[in-house]
């Protein structure tokens, strides 16, 4: 009996568990910075994860901005990686991670977000009912103009600066994360 018991209890425990990994593992994730992003996690949760964006996670929660990017949202986030941080004039990320520069830290991220959720496919019809281009009004009060070369989407900041988007549609619970190979900043 006891034997039987046992049975019943590991197959209960074997079907609850093994449910909840089936579900996991059918989730669509994006591979990001060596990481998979599960759509069913927030902006936050997702890329701490991630390699190529530990200077990023590193300003937002030098910004300040860690509870609102796990937020309700939705957000679409242009993430720059690592490498587009180290392209920045030296010192750059250095002062900007300085206690007394966080306001302007928080207006530079701030700039790198657009309330609401837009899809790649959602930036390319904005882009072809613009002619050509896009504006997105970003959370820090900037715009961001979008632009296409052949398939692949471009952000162009306030400076003329330009950022390429290298994988897109990174899905979240509280929006869409682009990864973007270049700082984009606002109007100075």
């Amino acid at each position: 009996m006891k034997t039987r018991n046992f049975l019943t209890v590991a197959f209960f425990a074997f079907t609850l568990f093994g449910t909840t990994a089936t579900f996991a593992q059918k989730e669509k994730t994006v591979t990001v910075g060596g990481a998979p992003m599960y759509p069913s996690k927030n902006i936050i949760e997702n890329a701490v994860n991630s390699k190529d964006h530990t200077t990023l996670v590193a300003a937002v929660k030098a910004a300040d901005l860690v509870e609102t990017l796990q937020g309700k949202g939705p957000f679409t986030v242009f993430a720059p990686t690592n490498e587009a941080f180290n392209n920045l004039p030296k010192g750059t990320v250095e002062t900007l991670l300085k206690p007394e520069n966080k306001k302007l830290l928080q207006t530079i991220l701030t700039y790198h977000v657009v309330a609401g959720k837009m899809n790649a496919s959602d930036i390319a019809k904005a882009i072809k009912a613009g002619g050509g281009k896009a504006t997105l009004k970003t959370v820090s009060g900037g715009t961001l103009t979008a632009w296409m070369k052949g398939s692949q989407v471009y952000l162009t900041d306030e400076n003329g600066k330009s950022a390429q988007v290298t994988i897109a549609d990174v899905n979240q619970s509280n929006g869409v994360i682009h990864v973007i190979d270049a700082v984009v900043t606002p109007k100075s």
